[in-house]
């Protein structure tokens, strides 16, 4: 489970603060009433007072803020550019099939927490997913994500797309881990730039052996976001997990450091694998400020994929996303 940085949350860039304003602005007739009478900075604040809180009562180095990157990311990545069918629009996973798909087990919790800001701040709770993403990563230390309000909710789960959209960790090998990788993320648009800037989500949290069978954190840093992840790729040596705890390991295959505190899934060993993979991670590991612009460049794609224009000819700030991101 990518639980995939203090302060106050950072004020967007002044262009999706406009793109903002316009969300609030519009006309009953073109935009749902949620969305008309968000209050997004009020949003904002509340769910960065969620990863606090959650931190202080932990107590162990963890929060709430991986687990709502998580949310974003798995509530917007089963969109099919082919069909135009799943993305964040209609906040599917509240409802089965999606809320019991195995990629999505772990996250019924944060499902909950992050309704309650929805309905207490005028969002949409497809909206809440994606924006809870969005101010985790900069809460985290991460750069600041293009977003904009303007998804609807669905009545149910009957439009969800078919399971096995999202990343698996494994494929059987390291090729055909590449190859299912480079499939998941063609589909929804993106390139080999792309994937291994989103994998860089994986600098947060930890797996769970409950929710997925592996176990253990990518950094010694789970919610601080930063180019750790690449960093550790390239200079620690990967080999697999054998034991756990003093006693033979039965969970799916899994590498560790030499340490073995650390953990790396196969598909995080197969971006060393592929040659066009490793040079985007061999360049992230040396540029951090690279790594943040493109990261927030394709999150924010990703968030804004299978949105709808506003009733009434379009027009509305989500347009803006599309535009920026030739969606």
């Amino acid at each position: 489970e990518a639980n995939l940085p203090s302060g106050e949350p950072r004020a967007a860039p002044t262009m999706f603060r406009g793109l903002s304003t316009l969300a609030r602005l519009t006309p009953a007739a073109l935009a749902a009433p949620a969305v008309a009478l968000c209050d997004e900075k009020s949003a904002r604040g509340a769910l960065a007072d969620l990863i606090d809180k959650s931190e202080a009562r932990r107590g162990d180095g963890t929060s709430l803020g991986p687990t709502m990157v998580r949310l974003a990311w798995h509530s917007a990545g089963t969109f099919c550019a082919k069909s135009g069918t799943g993305g964040s629009d209609g906040g599917r996973m509240k409802y089965c099939p999606e809320s019991a798909w195995g990629a999505n087990a772990g996250l019924a919790d944060v499902r909950a927490v992050v309704e309650k800001v929805a309905q207490d701040h005028g969002l949409s709770r497809a909206d809440a997913y994606t924006l809870a993403g969005v101010v985790a990563v900069a809460h985290m230390g991460g750069p600041e994500v293009p977003w904009a309000a303007g998804r609807s909710d669905a009545a149910d789960g009957s439009t969800s797309p078919p399971d096995g959209r999202l990343p698996d960790a494994d494929k059987g090998s390291l090729g055909g881990t590449v190859a299912h990788l480079r499939a998941i993320f063609y589909r929804m648009g993106f390139d080999d730039r792309d994937i291994v800037a989103l994998s860089g989500a994986h600098a947060l949290g930890r797996c769970h052996e409950e929710a997925s069978g592996y176990w253990g954190p990518w950094t010694f840093a789970e919610t601080t976001f930063s180019n750790e992840y690449f960093r550790l790729l390239l200079a620690e040596t990967w080999t697999l997990k054998t034991t756990h705890n003093g006693r033979k390991w039965k969970g799916p295959d899994q590498f560790e450091d030499s340490s073995g505190k650390l953990m790396m899934l196969p598909s995080d060993v197969a971006l060393l694998w592929d040659k066009t993979f490793r040079a985007y991670v061999i360049l992230y590991s040396k540029d951090e400020e690279q790594f943040f612009k493109d990261f927030s460049r394709a999150f924010g794609k990703l968030l804004a994929l299978g949105t709808k224009q506003n009733a009434g000819g379009g027009g509305g700030p989500l347009d803006g996303l599309r535009k920026l991101f030739g969606l």
